[in-house]
């Protein structure tokens, strides 16, 4: 009879009103799994027992703390396992594991804790944080242009999808986009100065009247990608860093590559008319197949650089103009 009656004692329901909200759970919950805690505690027997002294008009014992970081513990002590909303602070969690003794979970949401307080700022921005603000960007030509410019200046997008979007006209000075994969998008009249963009997947990508002086596109693929505007605007890159990239079958009449590092960048069957090569660093560069014509590459170091099949001959001219 006693070890019926200590069984059901066991199973009894307990209501708790902690920080204004409800909780029903049994009192097994809170005795068995961490029968040292405070909670375990206040509902053992009556000679260990520190049961709250206040009840609320529904009979729930009340508790002044925080319902948001009380559930997670409560859930714990309930299956053994520790689920933490990504809208929950560990950090309340953990201040909750503390005030209660519930010590079986502390390390782990130490651990939690100090990975959640890593500065927002230091995380890479995603596709999704993009979007979202491509998404709330108003389109009305009504605006003055200088007041719908988006700024992403000195951002970080490393390793970002980014592509096939619409990422004209954007400010991405400075900005880390490392690695990321720019593949189809159309990134057309924005700024990049300096921005880092080495190793980025640009395959396709659409550059027209592009700024890039003095960028980092070392290792890049831009295969494909196209910086001819029609309308006449010409796409800037002096002094950009394109060692080892990938430009091959790219249309880049008229562009600006005055003094940039193109060593060992495969160039081959490229559009480079008019194209401002004068001081490029362009060794080992393949160009085969590549059309020059009228190009200016006045001082540029064609130091085993690969010129065959050229759609029209070079001229030596072209390089001491």
């Amino acid at each position: 009879l006693l070890s019926i009656m200590a069984k059901s004692a066991t199973n009894d329901w307990i209501s708790l009103n902690v920080g204004g909200q409800r909780f029903l759970t049994c009192r097994s919950t809170l005795l068995l799994k961490e029968p040292g805690c405070m909670l375990a505690r206040m509902f053992a027997s009556q000679e260990h027992n520190m049961m709250p002294s206040s009840q609320d008009s529904t009979g729930a014992f009340c508790i002044d703390r925080s319902p948001k970081y009380f559930e997670p513990i409560l859930n714990y002590l309930r299956t053994g396992n520790l689920i933490i909303d990504p809208n929950v602070n560990p950090e309340g969690v953990l201040e909750e594991a503390k005030y209660y003794g519930i010590d079986s979970i502390i390390p782990k949401l130490e651990s939690l804790a100090h990975t959640h307080t890593v500065q927002r700022d230091a995380k890479p921005l995603t596709r999704r944080d993009v979007v979202d603000v491509l998404i709330g960007t108003s389109t009305s030509s009504s605006k003055d242009k200088s007041e719908q410019e988006l700024r992403f200046q000195g951002t970080n997008l490393e390793g970002a999808d980014l592509s096939r979007l619409d990422l004209r006209h954007i400010n991405f000075k400075y900005a880390n986009l490392r690695g990321a994969n720019l593949t189809g998008a159309n990134m057309s009249w924005s700024l990049l100065e300096r921005a880092d963009l080495s190793h980025c997947q640009m395959e396709g990508a659409q550059m027209l009247g592009v700024k890039m002086v003095c960028a980092n596109l070392e290792a890049a693929n831009l295969k494909g990608s196209n910086f001819e505007d029609p309308a006449g605007s010409r796409a800037n890159l002096e002094g950009v860093n394109l060692k080892g990239a990938n430009l091959e079958g790219s249309i880049m009449a008229g562009i600006n590559l005055r003094v940039a590092t193109l060593k060992n960048v495969n160039m081959q069957n490229c559009d480079l008319r008019m194209a401002v090569l004068a001081g490029a660093d362009l060794e080992n560069c393949n160009l085969s197949g590549s059309d020059l014509h009228e190009a200016n590459l006045r001082g540029a170091n064609l130091k085993d650089a690969t010129l065959e099949l050229m759609l029209t001959p070079l001229h030596m001219s072209q390089t001491i103009r």
